[in-house]
């Protein structure tokens, strides 16, 4: 029996009665790096170590706190290269040292190394696994057959964990949501709302290359992913406008890349469907260049260089979220000379806004008149606090998360950077490997080449804040389980509190074995619940849609 699922769903289901939580972030707490050069877990399985194969880079794409089990996720992106090397796509699960006064982070501690996979015997997008997802580009991977095919290409940018223990990935490439058990194991694909979907003069194009006329915009689809505290509502943000929702002067391709608005769009996790969207305005272009006055945006950077990085649930409604330009140390800028405007992170509001699901957002460049955005308000300037620290600021801040509660009461907030694997590419596709000593020298060396004397990788950075005033009401831990909660009724507590498709379980008695012992609920291919009680040898017939029916034996020993 998973005692960590039950634990989790339990814990769920108190959020009615658990109290609020301070949590405001204002005090920077420690920054830290851990080396470009640093190698992940994944089995070689006799291929040559390097940046598309063990590389730990990229990982902090986005960052996951789960408080249950005390450690944390940092999914990596497409992999180096911007899509054009084979990569298979993966989350780092790892440790790190909390101090409970201070809230300074440090010590990490890479646990496992987990790969997304598709199954044995399963079809995904046209291709049978078992098989890896892969971050190369659709018009890329021959597996996929063409770029109206999204295939196994997949660029995770946003990851949470369900109740049960499930990952949940958003992706741009789609753009997609993705449901994963614990080990990586592909569960099932959320149905997307047709307008985010990219398309080429009317027909589907999901090529991070091409340059589509409506959906979401190359490189800019759910970069944000939200899980609510009872598990049941996903919420994913594109990283920027859509193509067609915007104005641009003298007529365009793209008016998005002119505009404000961005789509939040709400899921019902038990049904894997979109049932609202929200409108989240980004900070304005002439706000923004108030603080970089001698290196400002043009207008068609709006919704081209500044973005949405990560959020995180704050409670059933408020979320934390992560805005920021294109400027800092990184690939691109090696020495961090450049003028940094925007690393922020907002508190939202859904309560309130307009469901905008069929609202078209063209045509303007701003909130539309009768449209009611999500309420936003600065919660931390991130940029700001690491120049007064002294600290470069690095580009791509993309991992966001509220971590383990502290001695007073307060939290810490980690965030995390994404370095791209220190890899850059010249016009023609050629990969090079960056490397900086972070004080006046740089070089771009042959890929796997190793970095002259003196000089490293990109390192990835990560940083911590510790918490003020606010409120915060994701739950912690239950340390004990009594059996007079696990005597709920299991499928009104499962639809309720696991947030996924109830596997309705039927028994058949047997009175061969009458030792009494927990009825079991099965979600994915593992048990996850303990609910009800029934008797050893009892037959659970897994009921599951579009997948067949299976079944399992309960087991007294496993339950108890």
């Amino acid at each position: 029996m998973n005692v960590s699922a039950v634990r989790r769903t339990l814990v769920a289901a108190c959020l009615t009665t658990c109290a609020a939580m301070p949590l405001h972030a204002q005090t920077l707490a420690s920054f830290a790096t851990i080396p470009g050069e640093t190698p992940d877990l994944s089995p070689l399985n006799g291929a040559t170590a390097g940046a598309n194969t063990n590389r730990l880079g990229g990982f902090f794409s986005d960052l996951y706190y789960d408080r249950f089990e005390d450690v944390f996720y940092g999914v990596a992106d497409r992999g180096p290269g911007g899509g054009t090397i084979a990569y298979d796509t993966r989350v780092q699960k790892f440790k790190l040292t909390i101090d409970p006064n201070t809230g300074a982070a440090g010590n990490f501690q890479l646990l496992d190394t987990i790969q997304f996979t598709i199954p044995a015997g399963v079809t995904f997008n046209g291709i049978t696994g078992p098989a890896h997802f892969n971050g190369i580009d659709p018009t890329t991977d021959p597996l996929n057959g063409t770029r109206t095919n999204l295939g196994r290409s997949h660029d995770p940018e946003g990851f949470v964990v369900a109740p049960s223990g499930h990952f949940y990935v958003s992706d741009e490439y789609g753009p997609s949501i993705f449901e994963f058990r614990a080990d990586g194991t592909f569960v099932r694909a959320f149905t997307q709302p047709k307008n985010v979907l990219p398309t080429l003069n009317g027909q589907p194009d999901y090529s991070a290359i091409d340059l589509v006329t409506a959906g979401r915009v190359a490189n800019r689809g759910y970069e944000a992913l939200a899980i609510s505290p009872d598990g049941n509502t996903l919420y994913a943000m594109l990283q920027d406008p859509m193509a067609q929702e915007g104005s641009c002067p003298n007529g365009c391709t793209q008016p998005g890349l002119y505009s404000r608005n961005l789509r939040i769009v709400r899921f019902d996790v038990p049904s894997g469907t979109s049932n609202a969207q929200f409108l989240y305005p980004l900070e304005s272009i002439s706000t923004i260049n108030e603080r970089v006055p001698n290196s400002p945006f043009t207008a068609a950077q709006q919704g081209a260089s500044i973005g949405v990085s990560s959020m995180t649930m704050l409670d059933n409604h408020r979320i934390a979220v992560d805005e920021r330009d294109n400027r800092g140390l990184g690939v691109g800028d090696p020495l961090g000379a450049a003028t940094v405007s925007t690393k922020r992170v907002y508190l939202i509001d859904l309560d309130g806004a307009t469901d905008i699901s069929g609202i078209s957002l063209a045509g303007t460049n701003t909130p539309p008149a009768g449209v009611q955005p999500v309420s936003k308000s600065l919660y931390l300037d991130v940029a700001a606090t690491l120049v007064s620290a002294g600290i470069k600021v690095p580009e791509k801040i993309e991992g966001l998360t509220i971590g383990p509660k502290l001695n007073d009461g307060t939290y810490a907030v980690i965030l995390g950077t994404d370095n791209d694997f220190s890899v850059t590419q010249n016009a023609s596709g050629a990969q090079f490997d960056v490397c900086t000593d972070l004080t006046g020298n740089t070089s771009q060396v042959t890929l796997d080449a190793g970095c002259p004397t003196g000089q490293h990788l990109i390192p990835t950075f990560y940083m911590s804040f510790k918490t003020g005033v606010g409120q915060y009401t994701q739950p912690d831990p239950i340390e004990q389980l009594g059996l007079a909660v696990l005597g709920l009724d299991l499928p009104a507590y499962a639809t309720a509190a696991l947030g996924y498709p109830l596997y309705v379980a039927e028994t058949q008695q047997s009175t061969s074995q009458p030792t009494a012992c927990q009825f079991l609920g099965y979600f994915g291919d593992e048990v996850q619940l303990a609910g009800q009680y029934g008797l050893e040898g009892t037959t659970v017939t897994r009921l599951a849609a579009g997948t067949g029916v299976a079944t399992r034996s309960l087991s007294c020993g496993a339950a108890q």
